[in-house]
């Protein structure tokens, strides 16, 4: 008699769950998805740093935690919470390591795979939306190991992303805005998701008879609620204003070499394309299909999944929006692609399933490009961050854990590496010169530099001149011998006592 009401006790709980959760769809998919990000992502730990956005983190987080002010006496282009999640992460774990942010890394991509499940799920049915969500994870590693395997920006941008289309799909407004406002304070250009939010709402409007004002406003409520609160915490907002948004307008331009930018945006784009084929082969099919009925006089109807939803036109325009977060700034980085995967997935999933597709090919295309990418990165030359461990290991042998060091390069993860003090909040000669590495040599030197930014800097090395300088520029054109000020503070007050490879070490001289 005890077991038969056990039986019936659990029998009652499971009665009064979800269906979701009754059909152990989520339950096996879950911890399959978790592996699947876990697997694509383990050569993330190979290496102690992948770029210098996360050296510049790792020193930020660094500077924060001894007592630094964001936005003051800490300064970056990018929004907040980022760096405050590597601040806490450092918090608990210590910041020796970036293991703690790599895993953090692997659970954001997680979260974006299942909220595409959700999406796929729920238009095309529970096949597409597990392919959606394996496929995902599958490109997530189609591009330079760089720009993938990183815990950057981007990766972190994109489950609130996802998020914001989600609840904009559901009609949730105000969610929308909250998902949509995280996502930009992640990223400036994770902003671009409020398009299609904006569209969606405003068809949802003229289709169901909806006064649109009032989901505006929720909309842009919602939006506001996160810039509000980040607003109220920092105790520099007006420097927010300024470094956030006001101050990049010569960092975002067109100035620079054009067939470099062009270069890079189209090879990018090729590795992309290379890595998501087994999706972008079913979606060219698809579209041919269509263009084809259409000229015909008898489009083909859509699949019933898909008429309640009207068509796939929010995921291009969802698209369209990712490709201009891409294009803002016309540097084409590699991680700036990241953000057209999730709406790529989405329509390539529709794309198989309204054309009847099988699902095998295209999933067993993406497990063999996943493994070329996969190895690809466990095979990734080091030479750069070899010299960078060679450099900061003799920084730390020449100095102690009180001096301070300054950095005359792109490559902040040198403070990190050596453990040493940053002399000057900028971390990068780029903000002293307007130099990136996304653009050529035009509108480079002193006189393209952020707004007083030598200003400050002076002041800074006039309180106390750094123990070391490092000299990473080589043959950039921000070198000393271009930036008179660099070149005079060297000749005055230092020597050199180390050369690796084309950086050159120089230590003070004491008079």
């Amino acid at each position: 008699m005890p077991l038969d009401r056990t039986r019936h006790r659990i029998a009652v709980l499971a009665a009064r769950l979800p269906s979701r959760l009754r059909t152990g769809y989520w339950t096996r998919l879950v911890p399959a998805l978790a592996v699947l990000a876990t697997l694509t992502h383990l050569p993330s730990f190979v290496r102690p740093v992948w770029s210098p956005d996360e050296g510049y983190l790792a020193t930020q987080a660094r500077m924060l935690a001894d007592g630094g002010v964001l936005y003051d006496t800490v300064v970056d282009r990018k929004p907040p919470l980022l760096p405050w999640l590597y601040e806490a992460a450092f918090a608990v774990f210590g910041s020796l390591s970036l293991w703690p942010l790599r895993v953090l890394a692997i659970v954001a991509h997680l979260a974006t795979a299942l909220l595409l499940v959700s999406i796929a799920r729920g238009r095309w049915g529970n096949r597409a939306g597990a392919a959606a969500g394996a496929l995902y994870l599958l490109v997530s590693i189609g591009l330079s190991p760089e720009d993938t395997q990183a815990a950057t920006f981007e990766v972190f941008m994109l489950p609130s992303m996802v998020a914001a289309f989600r609840y904009a799909e559901r009609r949730r407004w105000m969610a929308a805005g909250v998902a949509t406002a995280i996502c930009a304070l992640t990223k400036q250009t994770g902003g671009a998701v409020l398009l299609p939010v904006l569209w969606m709402l405003l068809q949802d409007a003229r289709h169901r008879g909806v006064r649109w004002p009032g989901a505006l406003g929720k909309a842009l409520f919602g939006f506001a609620i996160p810039i509000g609160l980040v607003a109220a915490i920092l105790t520099k907002p007006k420097g927010f204003l300024f470094w956030v948004v006001t101050g990049s307008g010569d960092y975002a331009s067109l100035d620079g070499a054009l067939l470099l930018m062009i270069g890079r945006a189209l090879g990018n784009a090729a590795i992309l394309a290379a890595a998501a084929l087994g999706l972008v082969v079913p979606l060219v099919r698809r579209l041919r299909a269509r263009r084809r009925a259409v000229a015909a006089g008898a489009a083909p109807p859509l699949p019933g999944p898909l008429v309640a939803h009207g068509s796939t036109t929010d995921l291009w325009v969802w698209l369209g929006s990712a490709a201009i977060g891409v294009s803002t700034g016309f540097h084409f980085f590699g991680h700036y692609y990241l953000q057209l995967m999730p709406p790529l997935v989405l329509l390539g999933a529709g794309a198989v399933t309204a054309s009847a597709l099988r699902w095998r090919p295209v999933l067993l295309y993406s497990v063999v490009a996943s493994t070329v990418f996969w190895c690809l990165a466990l095979a990734w030359p080091g030479q750069r961050l070899d010299r960078s461990a060679k450099v900061a290991t003799a920084v730390a042998e020449q100095t102690g854990p009180t001096d301070t060091m300054l950095v005359w390069g792109m490559h902040p993860e040198l403070y990190w590496l050596a453990d040493r003090r940053p002399a000057s909040r900028f971390l990068t000669a780029g903000f002293l010169t307007n130099y990136s590495g996304g653009k050529g040599d035009r509108k480079v030197g002193e006189a393209y530099s952020v707004e007083d930014a030598w200003k400050t800097f002076d002041q800074e090395l006039s309180r106390n001149l750094p123990e070391i300088v490092v000299d990473d520029s080589g043959k950039a054109p921000y070198s000393p011998i271009r930036i008179p000020r660099i070149e005079r503070l060297l000749d005055a007050h230092y020597q050199m006592v180390g050369l690796t490879g084309d950086t050159v070490i120089y230590r003070l001289v004491r008079r």
